[in-house]
């Protein structure tokens, strides 16, 4: 797999977010020199462009739950569609978002083209929420996950967005540097959980516990990293960020390392880095962009 293009597509969205910004992100990360970032790996990078950009717009909860899931799902659709065709170029994706719901978006047009990949989760947190956790603010955007596993009150409509229902198997996932241990409120994913603490500690056994987590799928897996799962301090781009917790870039970079080079990685996801958060001098995107070129450089 790992002589493979690397087809990068971005997805400009941040309708399944808690307010403006991310959609910006696909922009920047190019601004940053992402191309040629990847291109130092020594593989072949094409940039298969972006979907319609999509920016946040309020619509109140009374009216739908999960807010704007219409348009949410609209965005998943044309994204679907899009990495459908960095699948059928014989690429391995490089997907650029805006929100975490993206990963839906990526896995069902996997599933579309008859793929059955597991999913390394990196991310601050776990994104099981359900519609019904918080009906006072309904953000798709902490979701992704217990739609991905159709969880008893998922929304039909992203529930629903793949070839099959569900999208993933339990014992296809591993949820990868969380800090927060309570996403699971209702006791319903007995997936592999590897929390920030351990990696820390270890990120290439962090890493090669992940890849045996989700080694029953057939045809390797996809890794989806929110930039959340970094210490805010350490690095500020999260669109919901934590602080005085989570990784560091360079054990982030140790961790996506061991990760890409593994021969069943198939493609990755990187979400949630809103350019507001950065400096005027965008260093701080300059960081992720040398990070995940390294990360792709050493390990793919």
């Amino acid at each position: 797999m790992s002589e493979r293009p690397l087809g990068i597509l971005g997805v400009p969205s941040s309708a399944a977010a808690h307010a403006p910004g991310l959609e910006r992100s696909p922009a920047a990360l190019r601004a940053a020199g992402l191309v040629t970032a990847l291109a130092r790996s020594g593989r072949r990078v094409v940039d298969h462009g972006d979907t319609s950009v999509a920016r946040w717009r309020a619509d109140p909860p009374e009216r739908t739950n999960p807010h704007d899931v219409a348009r949410v799902a609209a965005v998943l659709q044309e994204a679907r569609a899009a990495t459908a065709a960095v699948l059928a170029a014989g690429h391995v994706p490089v997907v650029l978002g805006g929100e975490c719901t993206v990963t839906l978006a990526v896995l069902a047009a996997a599933a579309d083209a008859g793929l059955d990949l597991g999913l390394v989760y990196v991310d601050g947190g776990q994104d099981l929420q359900l519609p019904g956790d918080h009906p006072d603010e309904p953000i798709a955007d902490s979701m992704g996950v217990a739609h991905l596993l159709d969880l008893p009150g998922a929304h039909d409509t992203l529930a629903g967005l793949g070839p099959r229902r569900p999208l993933l198997a339990p014992d296809r996932l591993c949820f990868v540097g969380y800090a927060d241990d309570e996403e699971d409120v209702h006791g319903l994913v007995p997936s592999v959980r590897v929390p920030a603490t351990a990696v820390l500690a270890d990120p290439h056994g962090a890493a090669r516990q992940a890849v045996a987590a989700v080694a029953t799928a057939a045809d390797g897996f996809l890794v989806h990293l929110d930039v959340d799962v970094l210490d805010m301090f350490t690095l500020p781009l999260a669109d919901v960020p934590q602080y005085g917790r989570g990784l560091t870039p360079p054990v982030l970079g140790a961790l996506l390392t061991q990760l890409v080079s593994d021969p069943g990685w198939s493609g990755l996801v990187v979400t949630e880095a809103n350019p507001d958060r950065d400096d005027q001098q965008g260093s701080s995107m300059r960081t992720l962009v040398d990070l995940l070129g390294s990360a792709l450089t050493t390990g793919g």
